[in-house]
């Protein structure tokens, strides 16, 4: 494609609103019916893994780096600018040979571990509940405890939940007064066991699903909890039709699904420096996720059409193969342009899934997998990966606006993909955000915009792109790419049009 490609893009509203693939049409009248994109959606995720914990999160109250008991104060700052809404904890597949109680009390006291899963190191539990659910506390985030279902009990799990909510007295909140905790913490997501098909245990579906059903009937304590079943590995549909089919409805709220944009699981190939070729494999990965999430959607909707059963797609993104020299265990890679475009192309999946989906965790927050946050000892780097969630965070609970448009194609090699990816949200006071993403890292693509009766007065926007889609943010260079402002727009009128560059993610503000 040599040359600028019209994108025609149509936010419609309501049933009776058409659109043609000659014309945009925007109608932002009677929008009311329309779901809203729960905040929750852009969750993360923080394993006993590598230096997410210790050395990112968590550094001790002993340290020389800032911090409030024990956690980064940069950390802490730089994610409540992010607006994280929720973490979930402690794995991953740590959490189905987690012990609880053996990371609560006094520290020099807890019984230490091996982390068989992730590196084989030492974990001495000094960063436990108390510690996890204080820090979301600093966060401003909801906590979403992964419960041990492979090598725990039922009690472990029950007295857990009693432990951390409860009010009344009771062996486990006198246990949580005498370890300095008066009032129970707020913990409404509960994940029962984790990848129950794999590390969780190599269960069966019908088998994982009568475990649950046990698991779920004795977690119950009085209050309100968001049990979420351990769910689908990206195309088992089978996994999904079993627990639906199996599980009542009244024992459970989430059913997850994990899918990571990986090349070939032996061959995962570089963080930095890939080709071409790499970067159109695992794009063609990160959007099968709409595949996924669509697929997964229809299965839930025979049982539950209603839809009060969230899809909770709670591990997604990139996964490379970890930087030279590192523990292999610990899944450290650098984060680049490619992976801003997977976080924007996968927002806007979720965004336009908002009626089934209702939590997604990007996998994860600090130091491993596709982290929004890099640390080395004191020093601290954003990644383009950051800033994609930080400029997206303008449609945490607005509501949805469903969009329909025609795409030009990245093409490469006789393949193709979409080149563009939208999603839009409208806000309590009423500015609508639209977000556009062009995978293609050679074209700009000219967009054209129609909203009918939009009366819009400004229209301003904010940008993330680079020279090139390898380029990330280094300690050496820890700027190199961040959000700048977008004066390309040009509003005339009901028509927005703009020229998006390559490789690139844009927010627009219209008022």
């Amino acid at each position: 494609m040599k040359a600028k490609l019209l994108v025609l893009l149509a936010l419609i509203i309501g049933p009776s609103i058409t659109w043609a693939q000659t014309a945009v049409n925007i109608n932002l009248t009677n929008t009311t019916a329309n779901p809203t994109i729960s905040k929750y959606i852009y969750s993360h995720f923080a394993e006993h893994l590598g230096h997410c914990i210790y050395g990112g999160f968590y550094v001790g109250d002993t340290s020389k780096i800032p911090n409030t008991n024990g956690v980064r104060d940069d950390i802490i700052a730089a994610l409540r600018k992010m607006k994280i809404p929720a973490l979930r904890w402690p794995g991953g597949c740590f959490a189905d040979t987690y012990h609880w109680k053996d990371g609560i009390g006094p520290k020099d006291k807890r019984p230490s571990m091996v982390n068989k899963w992730w590196g084989g190191v030492t974990e001495d539990n000094s960063f436990g509940t108390h510690e996890f659910l204080n820090m979301c506390e600093l966060l401003g985030a909801d906590p979403y405890l992964a419960g041990n279902v492979g090598s725990g009990t039922v009690q472990d799990l029950a007295d857990w939940v009693q432990y951390t909510t409860s009010d009344n007295k009771n062996p486990m909140s006198d246990l949580r007064k005498a370890n300095g905790r008066d009032k129970p913490w707020k913990v409404s997501f509960w994940g029962v066991g984790n990848e129950a098909w794999g590390c969780g245990g190599n269960m069966t579906a019908e088998y994982y699903s009568n475990e649950f059903r046990k698991y779920s009937t004795f977690m119950a304590n009085g209050s309100k909890i968001f049990r979420v079943a351990s769910g689908a590995s990206s195309d088992d549909y089978n996994w999904t039709e079993t627990l639906m089919k199996n599980i009542p409805h009244n024992l459970i709220e989430g059913i997850a699904l994990h899918h990571y944009a990986v090349i070939d699981w032996d061959h995962k190939g570089p963080a930095t420096g890939f080709t071409e070729d790499q970067y159109f494999a695992t794009m063609q990965q990160a959007l099968l996720m709409d595949t996924l999430v669509t697929r997964h959607s229809a299965i839930m909707d025979k049982y539950d059409p209603q839809k009060k059963i969230a899809l909770v797609v709670d591990e997604w993104g990139g996964w490379y193969d970890v930087e030279f020299g590192t523990n292999p265990g610990f899944l450290f890679q650098q984060n680049s342009m490619r992976d801003a475009m997977i976080a924007g192309t996968t927002l806007n999946i979720f965004n336009n899934h908002c009626d089934r989906v209702r939590m997604a965790n990007l996998a994860q927050c600090i130091n491993v997998l596709q982290a929004v946050i890099l640390t080395n000892g004191p020093k601290l780097i954003l990644t383009p990966t950051y800033h994609v969630m930080e400029m997206y965070n303008v449609h945490q609970d607005a509501t949805m606006l469903p969009v329909k448009f025609n795409t030009e194609y990245y093409e490469f090699k006789g393949k193709k993909l979409p080149a563009i990816s939208v999603s839009a949200s409208k806000d309590k006071e009423g500015v609508v955000h639209v977000s556009i993403v062009n995978i293609d890292p050679e074209q700009t693509h000219k967009l054209l915009l129609h909203f009918n009766g939009g009366a819009f007065k400004t229209v301003s926007g904010r940008i993330l792109t680079s020279a090139k889609v390898q380029d990330y943010n280094s300690f050496q260079n820890p700027d190199k790419i961040k959000p700048e402002q977008f004066n390309g727009a040009k509003l005339s009128g009901d028509d927005v049009s703009l020229l998006l560059p390559h490789t690139s993610v844009l927010v627009l503000a219209l008022k």
